[in-house]
């Protein structure tokens, strides 16, 4: 059991400080901003790979370092609580039985793998920059000019100044929030831009919402935890 959480610990790879900041916010729909502050966490310094998500689940992965893709929200917070059982921490989602996620809760302060918030994912993913991204875009992504059609390994673009890779482009990540209840309903947020977006979708500002069921070929997820 210790070898095996060794193990998975191993590809989970290195999880970033990321110091207390605040973010603002900003919704293009309905032109709304707003300030979330942020208390220090740790998130995963590229996004969940095949190669772990395989391994928690007994397999083995082809194309090991891709992202893992086709995930639903609901399937990433039950991978969370997987991983974190098996690491030895205290998971931090509780789940129900509604098939859109409304019943889930999240205790950050648990201890185990999470989601990131949207404030959280955004005010790491400007690591201290104000720009539309934190670099030149060939540089530091995986987009529509330059991927050949699918998703790489990961942390092999240049990384935030907080050495966060992949953070725009590769892979769209989910994060905990929801969206707009009051007109999505449960659907949640997920950010960061894919392998087959075009540069308006590829900026730290980007926001795009579905349902937690929802699953597709360039969205993955990060992990966090609170720190």
């Amino acid at each position: 059991m210790l070898r095996e959480a060794t193990a998975l610990s191993a590809l989970v790879g290195d999880m970033i400080e990321i110091p207390a900041g605040h973010v603002e916010l900003r919704d293009e729909g309905t032109r709304r901003t707003w300030r979330v502050d942020v208390a220090p966490f740790l998130l995963a310094a590229y996004p969940v790979t095949r190669e772990l998500h395989e391994a928690l689940r007994g397999g083995v992965a082809t194309s090991p370092r891709v992202p893992v893709t086709d995930v639903s929200w609901l399937e990433a917070v039950r991978f969370c609580n997987a991983l974190s059982t098996a690491t030895g921490r205290a998971p931090c989602y509780t789940l129900g039985d509604d098939p859109d996620g409304r019943d889930v809760t999240c205790d950050p302060d648990a201890g185990g793998f999470r989601l990131p918030t949207e404030a959280e994912w955004e005010y790491a993913c400007r690591a201290g920059t104000t720009g539309e991204r934190y670099g030149d875009l060939d540089a530091t992504a995986w987009h529509r000019a330059n991927s050949g059609g699918a998703a790489r390994d990961v942390a092999t673009r240049a990384p935030n100044a907080w050495g966060l890779h992949d953070m725009i482009g590769n892979v769209w990540e989910w994060c905990w929030d929801v969206y707009d209840p009051r007109v999505y309903g449960p659907y949640r947020v997920f950010r960061g831009g894919g392998w087959q977006d075009l540069p308006r979708a590829l900026r730290a500002s980007c926001r795009r919402r579905s349902h937690p069921a929802f699953h597709i070929d360039d969205l993955g997820f990060r992990l966090a935890r609170s720190g």
